[in-house]
């Protein structure tokens, strides 16, 4: 009875790890972050998986929507600038290898109305802050006054009281081209990847991880959640509340016929009150016909699946009306498309890396706080290093 008995048992054992797969690192959630450490572990060595709930690139996140503004002097953090070069550096190699254009660099602006200070994503002093870090990091840029920049870039109606911080390296990114660019690379050195597959279940397995979705069961050493605002499914609920979903919107707005060639201008931001929300930012025209114009809201939504994603015409109207008449100049008061994302926030507008609780070989990483695209490519590299760590 032995030898059946042996036998049952080895069969079992095969059969236990043909329903449970093993993978030495599990990315879960595709997108800016999650899709940059795929990339980069892909070159480990390490078998790894990365899993989405959606099908990346897609519209459901924070990382959609044509554009995103980078920057090197971030008055969110000096701490963060070493990140925001090193993402510039990773960008142009991906650009170098396949040939496709992710970043413009076209200069760009924080504006300061200069009537009050204002903070902006958890730093009191924004502009006074960026500044100084562009000095102490030697980040190339100019320091202009109102008439000065008024003369350089007339469609801004600046106040007299404004100045303006110019830098040289500034432009933007294209999200969507740089997630697909990379999973795609990560695919072609040997990633496996799991797109319209949200994890059901995530548990301990002795020393392993257990992930369950749709498709099935596996095992994995090591997990990076970078789920962006789903990342509260994963956690307790004393947990949930310090991250807050915002909702944020993004309209095009038609440009005024021969009045200003917007292709020709830079990225740009501007504080011109002391609240949070008195905030605008926006790109050069990428057609030559519309301009791209978003402002930031800090209410709390809870949850990405219960974000209103229609825009109505009557916010369409007030945006114009509190955010743009007065001090952009060029465009018309017509709104041609407005697209939701959200902002995945903290308090203090810091990254969130650290061990899930209860399982340290768990690591979440979230809470970009509406300004992580930019320092997304150095992150998942930081990210990488990490998990092959031993």
């Amino acid at each position: 009875m032995r030898q059946p008995l042996f036998c049952l048992l080895a069969y079992l054992v095969l059969m236990s790890k043909e329903i449970y797969p093993k993978y030495d690192i599990v990315v879960i959630g595709l997108g800016a972050v999650g899709s940059a450490t795929l990339f980069k572990l892909s070159k480990s060595g390490k078998r790894v998986l990365g899993i989405d709930r959606f099908e990346p690139p897609h519209t459901m996140g924070s990382s959609h929507g044509e554009s995103r503004i980078t920057r090197l002097a971030v008055g969110e953090g000096e701490d963060y600038v070493a990140l925001a070069k090193r993402s510039h550096q990773i960008w142009k190699e991906i650009e170098a290898e396949t040939g496709v254009q992710i970043m413009t660099t076209t200069s760009g602006v924080l504006l300061d109305s200069g009537m009050q200070p204002w903070g902006k994503h958890g730093s009191e002093g924004f502009w006074q802050r960026t500044v100084s870090f562009a000095k102490s990091q030697e980040v190339k840029h100019e320091i202009l006054d109102s008439n000065s920049f008024r003369a350089r870039f007339p469609a801004f109606n600046l106040e007299p009281t404004g100045h303006a911080y110019l830098e040289f390296d500034a432009g933007y990114l294209r999200p969507e081209l740089a997630i697909q660019t990379q999973l795609e690379l990560a695919g072609k050195n040997g990633a496996e990847l799991w797109f319209n597959s949200p994890v059901e279940e995530l548990s301990k397995s002795g020393k392993d991880v257990l992930i369950r979705n749709e498709k099935g069961e596996i095992l994995a050493k090591k997990v990076l959640i970078s789920a962006g605002g789903w990342i509260k499914d994963f956690l307790p609920d004393s947990e949930k509340p310090r991250f807050q979903i915002c909702r944020q919107v993004l309209h095009w707005l038609e440009i005024e016929n021969g009045a200003i060639d917007w292709t020709k201008y830079p990225v740009w931001m501007w504080g011109f009150g002391a609240n949070p929300e008195d905030f605008i930012y926006g790109f050069p025209s990428l057609d030559g016909k519309t301009v791209k114009i978003g402002s930031e809201s800090f209410i709390d939504d809870e949850h990405p699946d219960f974000l209103n994603r229609i825009v109505s015409a009557e916010e369409q109207d007030l945006f114009w009306k509190e955010k743009v008449n007065g001090k952009i100049l060029g465009l018309k008061p017509n709104v041609v498309q407005s697209v939701v994302c959200f902002y995945t926030v903290t308090k203090d507008a810091r990254f969130v890396i650290e061990p899930l609780d209860g399982m340290p070989n768990v690591m979440i990483v979230s809470a970009c706080s509406g300004h992580g695209f930019k320092h997304s490519a150095a992150l998942g590299e930081q990210l990488a290093k990490m998990l092959t760590e031993e």
